[in-house]
């Protein structure tokens, strides 16, 4: 296994780096780097988004191992992990009013105190502070994908007046530099807590100087914004008779709660899989983090100009890879016949399916959601998504370790046929509603003829 994780994540990063520079030759240059004061706008913006994301990414790799390294079994960490996932469903909804009155600056300053501070109580053996540490985790994780995003949005379009248009690049650029970013936090907690020698804590306490730069940042080059405050019940309300009014928007809900709860099971799951068998496993997060790359560049030249697939025929593939992986895993670990070989195969192409479907999902709910209703029908998304993720970790905690990850991995198999089914439906709009495809390429108007 451990040469097998150093030679995926080469040949995954040469595949990645190919398709890439593919992807740049055959896509039109945009020109929206060449204003200056854009250019500097946007500067400020990553410089200060970036540390916050690294830090983000380096807590992934080794926290199940942290927590068997304090001694606790499967099922009391899978407990912790409930805990972080009904965090996010509770504290959502608020997180976003919290942004709205507290200011959105201010509000990335707070990422970064709750943020250090989870990172701070995985210092402590309490079972107690562990579970304490993983709701401030569920509001660190709300604020960062919705303050961060926030505040540019606004300075970009209402205080520097940049066309909109220019928000795509940003958020592409954003995109990019955090694969990147995932992929070396693997590498470097990988160095910190097994070449260092200094244990699974170390990439967490590593995480805390990155929210202080991002903080720092945030307070000496930002400014100020704020939006008038949304009531809860009405935002909550409104999404809810949108989801329920838009067959569409029903079936992309459908789909997002099915495929993602399965990417929570497998977040947890991955780590009992294949730590018994000695990888190292930040050059195994590196590994899965690369396969999503790689999976986000084949998105980007699929759907570019030279080749016109459509969204929604990738969010199809997107769901069929990861039914036949989560089948696979459903035989590669059966009790007394693991093979973490082909585990490990199964994880990354689980991985690839999802670099392809989180940017033709984000395409499409652009596409049929109301900017007005989009946080209220996006909170109404999450809940059965998180629903589903607790579900599973409560079933294998009152199973058998053994039998119950194979089961787990069954359970999650039947989810994603049930996806599979609803992006059917979906495919079949599809054909017909031009709002679910991408728009018509512009043609140059013919001259006179002379």
């Amino acid at each position: 296994m451990l040469l097998t994780a150093y030679a995926s994540l080469a040949a995954l990063l040469a595949a990645t780096l190919g398709l890439e520079l593919f992807s740049r030759r055959t896509t039109a240059a945009t020109t929206t780097t060449t204003n200056p004061a854009f250019a500097r706008f946007q500067h400020r913006f990553l410089r200060a988004y970036l540390p916050a994301l690294a830090a983000d990414w380096l807590q992934g790799p080794y926290l199940y191992k942290l927590y068997h390294h304090y001694r606790f079994v499967e099922g009391q960490i899978a407990i912790l992990y409930v805990c972080g996932f009904a965090s996010a469903v509770l504290l959502g909804p608020p997180a976003a009013s919290l942004v709205d009155r507290l200011g959105r600056r201010m509000s990335c300053v707070l990422f970064s105190l709750s943020c250090a501070v989870c990172c701070l109580t995985k210092l402590s053996r309490d079972y107690l502070v562990l579970a304490v540490g993983r709701v401030l985790g569920g509001l660190a994780t709300a604020l960062l994908f919705s303050a961060f995003e926030a505040w540019y949005v606004h300075e970009h379009v209402e205080r520097h007046d940049f066309p909109a248009e220019w928000l795509a690049g940003t958020f592409a650029r954003a995109a990019f530099w955090n694969n990147v970013l995932a992929v070396g936090a693997g590498v470097v907690a990988t160095v910190l807590a097994e070449w260092l020698g200094l244990g699974p804590v170390a990439p967490f306490v590593a995480a805390i100087p990155l929210l202080v730069l991002a903080a720092v940042l945030a307070l000496k080059d930002w400014e100020e914004n704020h939006s008038p405050p949304r009531a809860l019940a009405k935002t909550c309300g409104d999404g809810l008779r949108c989801l329920l009014a838009d067959g569409r928007v029903l079936l992309l809900g459908t789909v997002q709660a099915l495929f993602e709860s399965v990417v929570y099971i497998f977040i947890f799951l991955w780590t009992p899989v294949l730590d018994p068998h000695g990888p190292p496993l930040g050059i195994v997060f590196s590994s899965f983090m690369a396969a999503s790359m790689l999976g986000s560049a084949l998105q980007r030249v699929a759907v570019s100009a030279r080749y016109r697939l459509q969204p929604v025929h990738l969010l199809a593939l997107a769901v069929l890879l990861a039914f036949l992986a989560l089948f696979m895993l459903t035989f590669s670990t059966g009790p007394g016949q693991e093979s973490p070989s082909e585990s490990f195969v199964a994880f990354l192409l689980l991985e690839l399916a999802c670099g392809l479907y989180f940017p033709s999902m984000g395409f499409l709910r652009r596409k049929v959601i109301p900017e007005k209703e989009r946080a209220g029908v996006l909170h109404w998304f999450r809940v059965p998504l998180n629903l589903l993720a607790c579900l599973g970790l409560l079933l294998l905690h009152s199973s058998d370790h053994r039998s119950g990850t194979r089961s787990i991995f069954a359970l999650c198999a039947a989810l994603m046929l049930l996806a599979l089914l609803a992006v059917g439906r979906l495919f079949a709009i599809g054909r017909h509603d031009p709002e679910l495809r991408l728009p018509a390429p512009q043609v140059p108007p013919e001259g006179p003829d002379l």
